[in-house]
């Protein structure tokens, strides 16, 4: 069994979401006609990972309530039955392709960043939104996700998380603990030579494969795929990298995850199974 992952590498960097919504359809229809089985946006892809420039200013929250342009960012966080989500799993049904589209959607009270796993009916099967908000900048204003969670897709057990969430090693573990196979990584950020290594190794001590997407531009872009597999079957040191994107590409990377050998390889190594979680006592 192979799943392919078809990764966006495109800056959706203005909050348009009709014009962001027929890009997203655009590169699905192309991921489709490549063969591949699921695709993965970057962050916020939707609504656009940006703020007004008020919330940048980092003030009081009470201070926030009551200004027009904070209300109004608050009120275009979408749901799973607004319009342009929609329209991505109507495409995604007709096309019989997974999506991993992303957004800011509505909280309890303010908007959360979310994403939102579409399979080949057009159904969602999993919403995961950031655990791990940048709260030392204007992420303090979102809702934080309270749980990771683990889904199947067309056989494989896949899970979410999202950009900072990978600076911290037990949102991979929490993923892999509930059976995650492969971890989807939707990502807006920059300084990312080494951020590579650090999914490079989320996907070495968890056992799991790791895709991450990634907007174009300066320091940023490289969306990049890899393997679990870091030792061959006579103890060979191996590359786990699958595909580097370069910083400035736009346009969809591809990779393709050979589920079988990452399932024999989980059954003959031991990372991962022999934790002690007695001894783990701080929080």
């Amino acid at each position: 069994m192979k799943l392919k992952v078809a990764m966006v590498q495109y800056d959706a960097n203005e909050p348009d979401i009709d014009f962001n919504t027929k890009v997203a359809m655009k590169y699905i229809k192309e991921a489709k006609e490549s063969g591949a089985d699921i695709v993965l946006f970057p962050e916020c892809f939707l609504t656009a990972y940006c703020c007004p420039d008020i919330v940048e200013e980092l003030l009081p929250l009470e201070e926030l309530e009551n200004d027009s342009e904070f209300i109004d960012w608050c009120n275009s966080a979408v749901t799973e039955e607004e319009e342009h989500v929609l329209q991505i799993r109507k495409l995604a049904k007709e096309l019989q392709i997974g999506v991993v589209i992303t957004a800011f959607t509505k909280g309890e009270k303010y908007p959360q960043n979310t994403a939102i796993v579409i399979d080949k009916n057009g159904d969602i099967i999993l919403k995961y939104s950031k655990v791990h908000t940048c709260d030392f900048d204007w992420e303090r204003y979102l809702e934080s996700g309270q749980e990771f969670k683990v889904c199947e897709f067309d056989g494989v057990n896949i899970g979410v998380m999202i950009c900072y969430d990978r600076e911290y090693p037990e949102s991979a573990r929490e993923l892999m603990l509930q059976g995650a196979e492969i971890i989807f990584n939707p990502n807006n950020c920059g300084g990312m030579e080494p951020r590579l290594k650090e999914l490079s190794v989320r996907a070495m001590e968890n056992m799991v494969g790791v895709a991450m997407a990634n907007p174009p531009a300066p320091g940023m872009g490289r969306s990049a795929a890899f393997n679990p597999m870091v030792w061959g079957e006579n103890g060979e040191v191996l590359d786990n990298t699958i595909i580097v994107a370069e910083e400035f590409y736009e346009g969809i990377v591809y990779a393709e995850f050979d589920i079988d050998i990452i399932r024999k390889y989980r059954e003959n190594e031991d990372l991962g199974k022999f934790r002690k979680p007695r001894a783990y006592k701080s929080q």
